[in-house]
């Protein structure tokens, strides 16, 4: 499986840094080198998560599970979307995108299935199918992350039909969902998993305090996570630059 995933991700790679370098020898401007290392960083990410010791660690610790999804919808799906792949990763039906732009998806669609996938996986007996079957969770983590993340990455050829002050709005209502689920296994009192409750005595600390540190990790990470971008893309708005053009 993690050799599988290795070959995989090298491929994507490889083909993602071929198209860059051949439209960065075509002096296209669009081919930066911001874009390249967001790609990169988002592949490492995606891997970190899924096939390195990282991966292992979901077993036997909450903690580890929690950062594992985090990385792949906070981290990787985001940066990926940033390297525009579609620009450069050379695919076979490229000529088709090149002729016309694609509209984004709707943004209460793409919320929603971000959210979703957040809060269904959580489900205890969902979280349970989830352990026996990793791959597919690991894939509707990337996909829910890819959705979320495409109204606020914006990358080419998608064209939004929206305010870009919508965006600040749907980043921060978007930690709410997360900010509950993190609250509700932070202070519920028992262990919410029984996986992690029978690893009792191999880990290091208790399954509840496993479980208290990893609803705290989600809450730190998600609100830096999702206030940040939301705080840049207000200044990008306010900046006098975006004044001008609205102005014009």
């Amino acid at each position: 499986m993690n050799a599988a995933l290795a070959v995989v991700l090298t491929c994507l790679t490889a083909a993602y840094g071929w198209g860059w370098r051949r439209a960065r020898r075509a002096a296209d401007s669009h081919a930066s080198i911001v874009q390249l290392v967001a790609f990169l960083v988002g592949v490492i990410s995606l891997w970190a998560a899924v096939a390195s010791p990282i991966a292992h660690l979901d077993q036997g610790h909450l903690t580890g599970h929690m950062l594992q999804h985090l990385l792949i919808m906070t981290v990787a799906a985001p940066l990926l979307l940033l390297g525009e792949p579609v620009r450069f990763g050379q695919w076979a039906w490229r000529g088709e995108v090149l002729t016309r732009s694609w509209r984004l998806p709707h943004l209460v669609t793409c919320w929603l299935f971000g959210t979703l996938v957040v809060l269904v996986w959580h489900v205890p007996a969902v979280f349970a199918f989830g352990m026996r079957w990793h791959g597919l969770q690991h894939a509707t983590f990337l996909i829910g992350g890819l959705l979320f993340w495409l109204p606020v990455a914006r990358p080419w050829p998608f064209v939004p039909t929206f305010s870009g002050w919508a965006i600040p709005a749907y980043l921060f209502l978007a930690t709410l969902p997360c900010d509950a689920l993190s609250a509700f296994l932070a202070f519920c009192g028992r262990v919410v998993y029984p996986h992690y409750d029978s690893m009792h005595g191999a880990c290091c600390i208790s399954p509840l305090d496993d479980q208290q540190r990893a609803a705290a990790l989600m809450w730190f990470w998600v609100t830096i996570a999702y206030v940040v971008p939301a705080a840049l893309v207000t200044f990008r708005l306010l900046s006098p630059a975006q004044e001008r053009a609205r102005a014009s």
